[in-house]
Protein backbone atom coordinates (compact mmCIF):
# COMPACT_ATOMS: atom_id res chain seq x y z
CA UNK A 1 0.00 0.00 0.00
CA UNK A 2 1.54 3.04 -0.98
CA UNK A 3 2.37 6.06 1.84
CA UNK A 4 -0.64 8.28 2.18
CA UNK A 5 -0.40 11.58 1.11
CA UNK A 6 -1.30 13.62 3.60
CA UNK A 7 -0.08 13.38 7.19
CA UNK A 8 -1.89 14.32 10.80
CA UNK A 9 -0.31 16.60 12.62
CA UNK A 10 0.32 13.71 15.19
CA UNK A 11 2.07 11.74 12.04
CA UNK A 12 4.26 14.81 11.15
CA UNK A 13 5.39 15.78 14.61
CA UNK A 14 6.71 11.95 15.30
CA UNK A 15 8.38 11.95 11.76
CA UNK A 16 9.99 15.41 12.04
CA UNK A 17 10.22 15.37 15.06
CA UNK A 18 9.05 18.15 16.32
CA UNK A 19 6.58 18.82 18.87
CA UNK A 20 2.85 19.49 17.92
CA UNK A 21 2.87 22.96 19.48
CA UNK A 22 5.84 23.89 17.77
CA UNK A 23 3.96 22.65 14.15
CA UNK A 24 0.98 24.87 15.32
CA UNK A 25 3.50 27.67 15.64
CA UNK A 26 5.09 27.67 12.46
CA UNK A 27 1.49 27.02 10.93
CA UNK A 28 0.43 30.31 12.52
CA UNK A 29 3.47 31.78 10.75
CA UNK A 30 3.32 31.21 7.63
CA UNK A 31 5.83 28.50 7.58
CA UNK A 32 4.09 25.32 7.00
CA UNK A 33 0.50 25.09 5.46
CA UNK A 34 -2.18 22.45 6.18
CA UNK A 35 -5.99 22.00 4.99
CA UNK A 36 -9.24 21.28 7.31
CA UNK A 37 -10.81 18.12 7.30
CA UNK A 38 -14.50 18.36 7.55
CA UNK A 39 -13.67 17.53 10.92
CA UNK A 40 -11.91 20.71 11.30
CA UNK A 41 -8.73 18.28 11.34
CA UNK A 42 -5.41 19.42 10.01
CA UNK A 43 -4.17 17.51 7.05
CA UNK A 44 -0.30 18.27 6.08
CA UNK A 45 1.19 17.40 2.79
CA UNK A 46 3.97 15.37 2.67
CA UNK A 47 6.16 17.63 1.10
CA UNK A 48 5.75 19.74 4.19
CA UNK A 49 8.82 16.92 6.30
CA UNK A 50 11.16 19.16 3.80
CA UNK A 51 9.85 22.58 4.82
CA UNK A 52 10.26 21.62 8.61
CA UNK A 53 13.51 19.93 7.50
CA UNK A 54 14.87 23.69 6.54
CA UNK A 55 13.14 25.29 9.05
CA UNK A 56 15.11 23.25 11.92
CA UNK A 57 18.36 23.32 10.12
CA UNK A 58 18.59 26.79 9.46
CA UNK A 59 17.53 27.65 13.36
CA UNK A 60 20.00 25.46 14.36
CA UNK A 61 22.49 27.94 12.43
CA UNK A 62 20.57 30.36 14.23
CA UNK A 63 18.61 31.94 11.63
CA UNK A 64 15.74 33.38 12.72
CA UNK A 65 12.21 32.45 11.98
CA UNK A 66 10.79 35.75 10.15
CA UNK A 67 13.91 35.33 8.20
CA UNK A 68 13.52 31.71 7.56
CA UNK A 69 10.03 32.80 6.70
CA UNK A 70 11.14 35.40 4.34
CA UNK A 71 13.03 32.85 2.29
CA UNK A 72 10.24 30.04 2.64
CA UNK A 73 7.80 32.53 0.95
CA UNK A 74 10.28 32.50 -2.25
CA UNK A 75 8.78 28.94 -2.76
CA UNK A 76 5.49 28.66 -5.00
CA UNK A 77 3.08 27.50 -2.93
CA UNK A 78 3.20 23.45 -1.84
CA UNK A 79 6.39 23.36 -3.14
CA UNK A 80 9.07 21.74 -1.01
CA UNK A 81 12.99 23.21 -0.92
CA UNK A 82 14.53 21.43 -2.86
CA UNK A 83 18.82 20.72 -2.95
CA UNK A 84 18.63 23.90 -5.18
CA UNK A 85 16.70 26.18 -2.76
CA UNK A 86 19.20 24.90 0.31
CA UNK A 87 21.87 26.52 -1.82
CA UNK A 88 20.71 29.16 -2.74
CA UNK A 89 19.57 29.51 1.20
CA UNK A 90 22.59 29.08 2.22
CA UNK A 91 24.30 31.39 0.03
CA UNK A 92 22.07 34.43 0.84
CA UNK A 93 22.64 33.52 4.83
CA UNK A 94 26.65 32.80 4.50
CA UNK A 95 27.56 36.56 5.11
CA UNK A 96 25.28 37.35 7.21
CA UNK A 97 26.28 33.86 8.88
CA UNK A 98 29.50 35.36 8.62
CA UNK A 99 29.01 38.81 10.42
CA UNK A 100 27.66 37.19 13.21
CA UNK A 101 30.37 35.24 13.76
CA UNK A 102 32.93 37.97 13.67
CA UNK A 103 30.72 39.96 15.69
CA UNK A 104 30.88 37.25 18.33
CA UNK A 105 35.18 36.91 18.04
CA UNK A 106 35.05 40.67 18.70
CA UNK A 107 32.54 40.40 21.60
CA UNK A 108 34.69 37.24 23.19
CA UNK A 109 38.21 39.02 22.20
CA UNK A 110 37.25 42.03 24.40
CA UNK A 111 35.45 40.48 27.36
CA UNK A 112 39.01 38.87 27.17
CA UNK A 113 41.15 41.50 27.66
CA UNK A 114 38.40 42.56 30.51
CA UNK A 115 38.61 39.87 32.58
CA UNK A 116 42.48 39.55 32.03
CA UNK A 117 43.07 42.95 33.47
CA UNK A 118 41.20 42.56 36.51
CA UNK A 119 40.52 46.22 36.95
CA UNK A 120 37.10 46.31 37.51
CA UNK A 121 36.88 50.01 36.65
CA UNK A 122 33.18 50.40 35.79
CA UNK A 123 33.27 53.92 35.68
CA UNK A 124 36.03 53.58 32.84
CA UNK A 125 35.61 49.99 31.76
CA UNK A 126 34.30 50.61 27.54
CA UNK A 127 32.92 46.92 27.73
CA UNK A 128 30.38 47.51 30.84
CA UNK A 129 30.19 51.52 30.53
CA UNK A 130 30.70 52.16 26.67
CA UNK A 131 29.19 55.58 27.15
CA UNK A 132 31.17 56.51 30.07
CA UNK A 133 28.05 57.49 31.54
CA UNK A 134 28.90 56.65 35.20
CA UNK A 135 32.01 58.91 35.71
CA UNK A 136 29.76 61.34 36.73
CA UNK A 137 28.95 59.62 39.85
CA UNK A 138 32.71 59.36 40.54
CA UNK A 139 34.28 56.37 41.62
CA UNK A 140 33.45 53.29 42.89
CA UNK A 141 31.46 50.38 41.86
CA UNK A 142 28.07 52.32 40.93
CA UNK A 143 26.17 49.55 39.12
CA UNK A 144 27.17 46.60 41.97
CA UNK A 145 25.93 48.92 44.69
CA UNK A 146 22.73 48.55 43.01
CA UNK A 147 22.27 45.36 42.59
CA UNK A 148 23.77 44.51 46.09
CA UNK A 149 22.19 46.79 48.87
CA UNK A 150 24.51 47.83 51.96
CA UNK A 151 23.53 46.40 55.20
CA UNK A 152 23.85 48.34 57.92
CA UNK A 153 25.89 47.09 61.16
Amino acid sequence: MPPAKELTIGELSDRSGVPQSALRFYERQGLIFSRRTTGNQRRYDRTTLRRIAFIRASQRVGIPLAQVGEVLGLLPAGEPPTREFWIRASACWSEALDDRIAQLQRMRDRFTRCTGCGCLSFDECALVNPDDTLRTRGPGAHLLDALVPRREP
